[in-house]
């Protein structure tokens, strides 16, 4: 009698483990979905200022009109990539997207008037402080997934997470190769 009440406790313990292990998973799950979320909402903020700051830059930089197509295609890329729902490809064209942007604020160095301009100095501190909002929206989201991800690869909780479909998150990186790259100095 007491080695069945034995056994009944040690499998009530290990059912409220797995119980308490998926509940961690799931709410792991949702903060790695609600974090990807904010990172939505900064980049469409970013994604509908563009047209106004390619607007107004346009009529003064009628000999940097590359650098305007650019800006325009990769926005266009980025809206696709997101609507696809493909991370990584969404990442990717959202890190050329910044990279024209910066190219864009680059040249627009050399036109005074532009520089002067209220306008594009609203848009431009607007969009600076935007590109701050993604970064900080991605660092949370990267905690998020840095966390579940643990989760799932640790033991024991790995074997509660494969019992239940669980499986690691991607992290959202914006850098493109080309930035990671060391650079060349030359003196």
């Amino acid at each position: 009698m007491i080695l069945i009440l034995i056994v009944l406790a040690v499998l009530a313990a290990l059912v409220l483990y797995v119980i308490a292990v998926f509940n961690g998973l799931v709410r792991k799950r949702n903060l790695v979905d609600e974090a990807f979320s904010g990172i939505d909402v900064q980049l469409k903020k970013r994604t509908d200022l563009i047209p106004n700051l390619v607007n107004t830059v346009k009529g003064y930089m009628e000999h940097e009109r590359g650098v305007l197509e650019q800006v325009t295609r990769y926005r266009a890329e980025a809206q696709r990539a997101g609507e696809q729902g493909d991370m990584a490809e969404r990442a990717k064209a959202e890190g050329l997207l910044g990279q024209a942007l910066g190219r864009l604020f680059a040249v627009a160095e050399n036109y005074p008037d532009l520089k002067a301009n209220q306008n594009f100095l609203d848009l431009q501190a607007q969009l600076s402080q935007v590109e701050n909002d993604i970064q900080l929206a991605r660092r949370y989201y990267n905690g998020t997934v840095r966390n579940l991800n643990i989760a799932v690869e640790s033991f024991p909780s790995n074997l509660v997470a494969n019992s239940f479909g669980f499986s690691k998150a991607e992290f959202f990186e914006l850098e493109a190769e080309s930035d990671r790259a060391v650079p060349k100095v030359e003196f």
